[in-house]
């Protein structure tokens, strides 16, 4: 996992409420057990036909779109099954973040451990994103996790919750497994002390 750091970027507008899972990355692409290619797969049901080629009208499908890595998605985001294999295509389309008013707990939990960012901002600031989308399809934000901010296009921040441990994890790419390797200088000097 790269090291999370501060960043400006355009923002995709998805205003659908109560996206599950199984939209963001449909069960029949669960067989796998690495990353790689997920991506492709992001939201597969609204942005491609069945017989494979990409809807026109769909946001990702837009080609001002690429490169983005905010996406601006409706309440309660991320609903239904506990797999992993959301946040993983969401990265894997390259997403550092995600705002939103809610977010399922296991969603949140797994973006965090996987290097994607849930930014949970409140209905007024939600609205007015979405209103400045509308207005302006490259509106850009700043996003400064040490901060903990989200810096507007009139200069105006927001700021946005995460808990410590998940801050720290993030800002040094690590997951909880490196958290604790990190330590083992430490740790292997209290097992000595403790003998």
């Amino acid at each position: 996992m790269e090291k999370y750091t501060a960043y400006n970027s355009k923002i995709v507008a998805l205003p659908n409420e109560n996206v599950d899972t199984d939209q963001i990355i449909p069960a029949r692409f669960l067989k796998v057990t690495d990353k790689i290619g997920l991506g492709d797969n992001l939201f597969s049901d609204w942005r491609y036909n069945a017989d494979g080629n990409p809807k026109p009208d769909f946001i990702l499908n837009h080609g001002e779109m690429k490169g983005r890595a905010i996406l601006l998605a409706g309440d309660n985001f991320g609903s239904g099954s506990s797999r992993e294999h959301a946040p993983w295509a969401l990265t894997g389309y390259g997403f550092r973040a995600v705002i939103s008013t809610s977010f399922a707990d296991i969603f949140r939990n797994n973006s965090l451990k996987n290097g994607l960012l849930p930014i949970i901002v409140d209905k007024d600031t939600h609205a007015q994103l979405f209103s400045l989308c509308e207005e302006d399809p490259d509106t850009a934000l700043a996003i400064d996790l040490t901060a903990q901010t989200l810096t507007l296009p009139d200069g105006r921040k927001v700021q946005f919750p995460i808990d410590g441990f998940s801050k720290t994890c993030l800002l040094n790419g690590i997951d909880e497994i490196g958290y604790v390797l990190h330590m083992d200088e430490k740790i292997t000097a209290f097992e000595s002390q403790d003998a």
